[in-house]
């Protein structure tokens, strides 16, 4: 039987990750975001895209393919649209960056718009949306991957893609509204997790070699002849998980002019960000009021099951964020081995897992 989760304060497991990546070779103040955001991640219950990440990010920093210090080189700077070369440094840290830049732009735009080629992994895309809604703004983000060919063009049989993640958040009264979803159903973490536990998907959400679809999560492992992700819509209506893909594709590497054709098979991120504030359109006040309608109606729409109400996405990140400020972030036991494991390897004391 697995033993049960613990539950930790957010503000030590930060601390924690951050020494870990210090320890390593990250910059103090790159460490700091990191370990902040993979935190945050895990509060809003994404906990693919959280700690568990923790190692391969180690891995990556410590082979050279991560980079721990320095600055992103500007391409270009038109004032509200930037492009910039991220050298593959912590994806993280870079979005927290152009975040506060955007901040500071926005004001005299109303817009701001950002490119960026060649930035690592940049974990969850709602977790950072977020520091745009809680301003008061609306966030647009997209990745993708160029060296990574793991979906299928719709009509293919072979991986040209990859998930290609796109989120969108704005701000209500209440909650902020959340959206963050890729162009396959499922993602890369999701399916390689369900592979190494044995454990099938409830439908078929995977394409084999032969782009037959199947439930199966190990059809996508291994190199030559491997399977693929499905694409949002599946086999009746995936062209619109198509339509995304290229939309990503043409936000991120076609806007930051780097991306598959240049064959790269290092793990990274080109990435789209956009910046917007209501108060240089119609207003903040007309837009809160349009959207504080909105999800008093999507909350108020009768359930097909009267036991689980309509929500909106957001909702539960706010719920589990609060319960985690409360209770602690949960961590499941053998991400508190890996943890110990990482920081006795460092020289770090890891005493908030005990």
């Amino acid at each position: 039987m697995t033993a049960p989760a613990i539950r930790r304060p957010h503000d030590q497991l930060s601390r924690l990750a951050a020494a870990l990546f210090s320890a390593a070779g990250m910059e103090v103040e790159k460490a700091e975001a990191v370990g902040r955001l993979l935190v945050l991640t895990d509060m809003m219950g994404r906990s693919t895209h959280g700690l568990a990440q923790l190692g391969a990010y180690l891995d990556q920093l410590e082979r050279g393919l991560m980079e721990g210090g320095g600055e992103p080189e500007t391409l270009r700077d038109t004032g509200g649209t930037v492009v910039w070369d991220g050298g593959y440094r912590p994806g993280l840290w870079l979005m927290e960056r152009a975040l506060a830049l955007g901040f500071e732009r926005l004001p005299g735009h109303g817009t701001f718009t950002l490119a960026m080629r060649k930035s690592h992994h940049i974990g969850c895309l709602a977790a950072i949306a977020k520091a745009a809604t809680d301003r008061g703004y609306l966030a647009i983000i997209a990745s993708s991957g160029p060296h990574t060919k793991i979906v299928a063009p719709f009509g293919g049989k072979e991986g040209l893609f990859s998930p290609n993640p796109f989120a969108i958040g704005f701000p209500t009264s209440e909650s902020p509204v959340l959206v963050d979803i890729s162009s396959s159903i499922t993602s890369l973490s999701q399916t390689r997790e369900r592979a190494a536990a044995g454990r099938m998907f409830e439908n078929p959400w995977v394409l084999d070699s032969e782009g037959r679809p199947s439930r199966d999560p190990s059809v996508v492992e291994g190199g030559e002849g491997r399977g693929s992700l499905m694409l949002l819509g599946g086999t009746d209506a995936g062209h619109k998980g198509f339509g995304l893909a290229l939309m990503v594709e043409a936000l991120t590497g076609g806007l930051a002019g780097h991306g598959r054709r240049e064959g790269s098979t290092r793990w990274g991120a080109n990435v789209f960000l956009q910046l917007i504030d209501p108060g240089a359109f119609a207003g903040r006040e007309a837009f809160l009021g349009q959207m504080d309608f909105l999800a008093d109606a999507v909350r108020a729409s009768p359930p097909i099951d009267p036991g689980a109400p309509v929500r909106l996405p957001g909702d539960r990140a706010a719920r589990l964020i609060a319960e985690a400020e409360a209770e602690g972030v949960p961590v499941p036991a053998p991400l508190a081995q890996a943890l110990r494991g990482h920081a006795a390897r460092l020289g770090v004391e890891a005493g908030v897992l005990d």
